[in-house]
Protein backbone atom coordinates (compact mmCIF):
# COMPACT_ATOMS: atom_id res chain seq x y z
CA UNK A 1 0.00 0.00 0.00
CA UNK A 2 1.74 3.32 -1.34
CA UNK A 3 0.88 6.11 1.85
CA UNK A 4 3.86 7.60 2.22
CA UNK A 5 5.13 8.70 -0.85
CA UNK A 6 1.74 10.58 -1.87
CA UNK A 7 1.60 12.00 1.38
CA UNK A 8 5.25 13.41 1.04
CA UNK A 9 4.35 14.75 -2.80
CA UNK A 10 1.37 16.69 -1.00
CA UNK A 11 3.50 18.08 1.83
CA UNK A 12 6.25 18.99 -0.36
CA UNK A 13 3.28 20.71 -2.39
CA UNK A 14 2.26 22.38 0.57
CA UNK A 15 5.53 23.56 1.71
CA UNK A 16 5.83 25.50 -1.51
CA UNK A 17 2.32 27.34 -1.30
CA UNK A 18 2.29 31.38 -0.72
CA UNK A 19 0.82 31.07 2.55
CA UNK A 20 2.95 28.20 3.93
CA UNK A 21 4.55 30.41 6.46
CA UNK A 22 1.31 30.93 7.63
CA UNK A 23 0.68 27.98 8.23
CA UNK A 24 3.91 26.94 9.98
CA UNK A 25 3.51 29.91 12.83
CA UNK A 26 -0.13 29.06 13.05
CA UNK A 27 1.34 25.31 13.92
CA UNK A 28 4.31 26.63 15.50
CA UNK A 29 2.20 28.71 18.17
CA UNK A 30 -0.89 25.55 18.55
CA UNK A 31 2.00 22.96 19.22
CA UNK A 32 3.78 24.55 22.29
CA UNK A 33 0.30 25.30 23.91
CA UNK A 34 -2.41 22.09 22.60
CA UNK A 35 -1.80 20.96 19.59
CA UNK A 36 -0.30 17.51 18.96
CA UNK A 37 1.77 17.79 16.15
CA UNK A 38 5.36 19.37 16.14
CA UNK A 39 6.00 22.09 13.42
CA UNK A 40 9.63 20.22 12.78
CA UNK A 41 6.83 18.34 10.22
CA UNK A 42 6.43 21.66 8.30
CA UNK A 43 9.60 23.89 8.76
CA UNK A 44 12.02 20.44 7.60
CA UNK A 45 9.63 20.10 3.95
CA UNK A 46 9.53 24.11 3.83
CA UNK A 47 13.36 24.66 4.26
CA UNK A 48 13.95 22.00 1.63
CA UNK A 49 11.51 23.41 -0.71
CA UNK A 50 12.66 27.04 -0.05
CA UNK A 51 16.50 26.96 0.68
CA UNK A 52 17.34 30.24 0.30
CA UNK A 53 14.42 31.00 3.44
CA UNK A 54 15.48 28.55 6.24
CA UNK A 55 16.28 31.33 8.62
CA UNK A 56 13.86 33.11 7.95
CA UNK A 57 11.32 30.06 8.92
CA UNK A 58 13.30 29.02 11.50
CA UNK A 59 12.61 32.09 12.89
CA UNK A 60 9.18 32.42 12.13
CA UNK A 61 8.59 28.84 14.00
CA UNK A 62 10.94 30.40 17.04
CA UNK A 63 9.05 32.98 17.52
CA UNK A 64 5.23 31.97 16.99
CA UNK A 65 6.33 28.55 19.45
CA UNK A 66 7.01 30.98 22.13
CA UNK A 67 4.23 33.05 21.63
CA UNK A 68 2.46 29.64 21.72
CA UNK A 69 4.13 28.89 25.25
CA UNK A 70 3.41 32.18 27.31
CA UNK A 71 -0.59 31.27 25.64
CA UNK A 72 0.66 27.50 27.26
CA UNK A 73 2.13 29.76 30.03
CA UNK A 74 -1.29 31.67 30.94
CA UNK A 75 -3.28 28.74 30.82
CA UNK A 76 -1.24 26.87 33.25
CA UNK A 77 -1.93 29.80 35.38
CA UNK A 78 -4.59 30.46 35.31
CA UNK A 79 -6.68 26.75 34.76
CA UNK A 80 -3.65 23.90 35.77
CA UNK A 81 -5.83 21.99 37.87
CA UNK A 82 -9.27 21.78 35.21
CA UNK A 83 -7.40 20.93 32.31
CA UNK A 84 -5.00 18.11 34.22
CA UNK A 85 -7.08 15.87 33.70
CA UNK A 86 -7.48 16.14 29.72
CA UNK A 87 -3.76 15.81 30.10
CA UNK A 88 -4.06 12.73 31.63
CA UNK A 89 -6.81 11.71 29.31
CA UNK A 90 -5.12 11.93 26.45
CA UNK A 91 -2.57 9.77 27.93
CA UNK A 92 0.59 12.50 28.72
CA UNK A 93 -0.35 12.17 32.89
CA UNK A 94 3.50 10.41 33.38
CA UNK A 95 4.88 12.70 31.25
CA UNK A 96 3.75 15.47 32.99
CA UNK A 97 4.40 14.20 36.15
CA UNK A 98 8.20 13.65 35.19
CA UNK A 99 7.89 17.36 33.82
CA UNK A 100 6.64 18.18 37.37
CA UNK A 101 10.06 16.71 38.97
CA UNK A 102 11.93 17.98 36.41
CA UNK A 103 10.55 21.22 37.36
CA UNK A 104 11.91 20.71 41.00
CA UNK A 105 15.31 19.60 40.15
CA UNK A 106 16.54 22.16 37.51
CA UNK A 107 14.34 25.16 37.80
CA UNK A 108 14.16 27.13 34.31
CA UNK A 109 16.98 25.19 33.19
CA UNK A 110 14.51 22.30 32.18
CA UNK A 111 12.70 24.80 29.76
CA UNK A 112 15.57 25.54 27.58
CA UNK A 113 16.59 21.51 27.57
CA UNK A 114 12.34 20.94 26.85
CA UNK A 115 13.27 22.10 23.73
CA UNK A 116 15.01 18.84 22.54
CA UNK A 117 12.83 16.61 24.76
CA UNK A 118 10.84 13.54 24.01
CA UNK A 119 8.19 15.00 26.48
CA UNK A 120 6.15 17.34 24.52
CA UNK A 121 7.27 21.02 24.73
CA UNK A 122 3.40 22.17 26.24
CA UNK A 123 3.80 19.88 29.03
CA UNK A 124 6.09 22.37 30.55
CA UNK A 125 4.62 25.67 29.04
CA UNK A 126 1.71 24.64 31.36
CA UNK A 127 3.65 23.22 34.12
CA UNK A 128 5.63 26.90 34.33
CA UNK A 129 2.56 28.26 34.40
CA UNK A 130 0.88 26.23 37.02
CA UNK A 131 4.36 26.85 39.12
CA UNK A 132 4.64 30.50 38.59
CA UNK A 133 7.97 30.43 37.24
CA UNK A 134 9.50 34.15 36.54
CA UNK A 135 8.07 34.93 33.00
CA UNK A 136 11.11 36.57 32.10
CA UNK A 137 13.59 33.15 32.51
CA UNK A 138 10.49 31.51 31.02
CA UNK A 139 11.00 33.58 27.84
CA UNK A 140 14.44 33.81 27.39
CA UNK A 141 15.04 29.88 27.88
CA UNK A 142 12.07 29.51 25.63
CA UNK A 143 14.00 31.36 22.82
CA UNK A 144 16.98 29.68 23.44
CA UNK A 145 15.62 26.01 23.25
CA UNK A 146 13.06 26.64 20.52
CA UNK A 147 15.25 28.57 18.62
CA UNK A 148 18.44 26.14 18.71
CA UNK A 149 16.23 22.90 17.71
CA UNK A 150 14.19 24.78 14.81
CA UNK A 151 17.28 26.35 13.80
CA UNK A 152 19.51 23.37 13.75
CA UNK A 153 16.53 21.42 11.64
CA UNK A 154 16.18 24.41 8.96
CA UNK A 155 19.55 25.11 8.47
CA UNK A 156 20.66 21.03 8.04
CA UNK A 157 17.75 20.86 5.82
CA UNK A 158 18.12 23.81 4.02
CA UNK A 159 21.91 22.56 3.10
CA UNK A 160 21.51 19.29 2.83
CA UNK A 161 17.63 19.25 1.60
CA UNK A 162 18.15 20.18 -2.67
CA UNK A 163 21.01 17.70 -2.54
CA UNK A 164 18.76 14.77 -0.48
CA UNK A 165 15.38 15.36 -1.92
CA UNK A 166 15.06 13.83 -5.40
CA UNK A 167 17.11 10.54 -4.00
CA UNK A 168 15.14 10.30 -0.71
CA UNK A 169 11.43 10.61 -2.70
CA UNK A 170 11.93 6.62 -3.93
CA UNK A 171 12.92 5.32 -0.80
CA UNK A 172 9.83 7.38 0.89
CA UNK A 173 7.31 4.31 1.56
CA UNK A 174 10.20 2.18 3.24
CA UNK A 175 10.95 5.32 5.32
CA UNK A 176 7.80 6.05 6.10
CA UNK A 177 6.84 2.48 7.50
CA UNK A 178 9.99 1.48 9.02
CA UNK A 179 9.31 4.53 10.99
CA UNK A 180 5.84 3.47 11.75
CA UNK A 181 7.47 0.00 12.88
CA UNK A 182 10.20 1.92 15.00
CA UNK A 183 7.39 3.57 16.91
CA UNK A 184 5.20 1.11 17.31
CA UNK A 185 8.35 -0.85 19.07
CA UNK A 186 8.97 2.19 21.13
CA UNK A 187 5.45 2.26 22.01
CA UNK A 188 5.12 -1.04 23.32
CA UNK A 189 8.54 -1.54 24.86
CA UNK A 190 7.60 2.30 26.71
CA UNK A 191 4.01 0.37 27.88
CA UNK A 192 5.78 -2.51 28.90
CA UNK A 193 8.37 -0.86 30.92
CA UNK A 194 5.78 1.32 32.38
Amino acid sequence: MKLFGPLYDRVMGWSRHPRAPRYLAALSFAESSFFPVPPDVMLAPMAAARPDQGIRLALITTLFSVLGGLAGYLLGHLAFEAITPWIVQAGHGGELERARDWFGQWGVWVVLVAGFSPVPYKLFTLTAGAMAMPLAPFVLASFLGRGARFFTVALIIAALGPRIEPRLRPYMEWIGWSTVALLAVAVVAYQVQG
